[in-house]
């Protein structure tokens, strides 16, 4: 059991985090309210975002359904892939990533799956996923020349993300930056 500690602390750690700032956001925050952290480039931004990343959704009411139980049965891979990576002693680094991306996908489905029923607004597994941290670093106009988009504004970084997310996006980053070191590549 001593083996399993440090991605179950990564795990519970970052779920219980997540939850807390999404409920207190949902509960002391109205839909779109801003406060701002640092200046006007990083803020918390109130937003829930009903389908996939940046908001994509998949075929109305079924496509939420679907997608739920897509989560729950990925999810449950990559718990039984972390599972078997902590039996076979693998790398320090590569349990504490795949705990990372473990946990921040629990954190989205707890969304998902169950706050449209706390907090009366659909049923079961038709919740929505709540996005808190947006950071718009600068805002500019495509050059003239620019293909496509020559002459249009843009701002970067646009999407509204949440600690669940960001957890994922680390834990994917380490395995791709740290990949000679957790994997025999030779």
């Amino acid at each position: 059991m001593k083996k399993f500690s440090l991605p179950l602390i990564v795990i519970f750690a970052v779920v219980i985090l997540d939850q807390a700032l999404k409920i207190w956001i949902k509960t002391n925050m109205f839909l779109g309210e801003e406060i701002p952290i640092f200046g006007n480039w990083f803020l918390l931004h109130f937003t829930e975002n009903n389908g996939m990343a940046f908001g994509f959704e998949f075929a109305g009411q079924y496509g939420k359904l679907f997608l739920t139980l897509f989560r729950i049965l990925a999810v449950s891979g990559i718990g039984y892939y972390l599972f078997k990576l902590v039996n076979k002693n693998a790398p320090r680094g590569l349990q504490v990533s795949l705990s990372l991306v473990f946990s921040g996908a629990i954190g989205n489905i707890v969304d998902s799956a169950f706050y449209g029923k706390l907090f009366g607004y659909e049923t079961w597994l038709h919740g929505r996923v709540v996005d808190m941290f947006y950071a718009p670093l600068f805002s500019g106009t495509f050059p003239q020349w620019f293909p496509f988009w020559s002459g249009e504004s843009f701002l970067f970084f646009r999407p509204v993300f949440n600690l669940a997310d960001a957890a994922i996006t680390v834990g994917v980053a380490m395995i791709l930056i740290f990949q000679r070191n957790f994997f025999d590549l030779e």
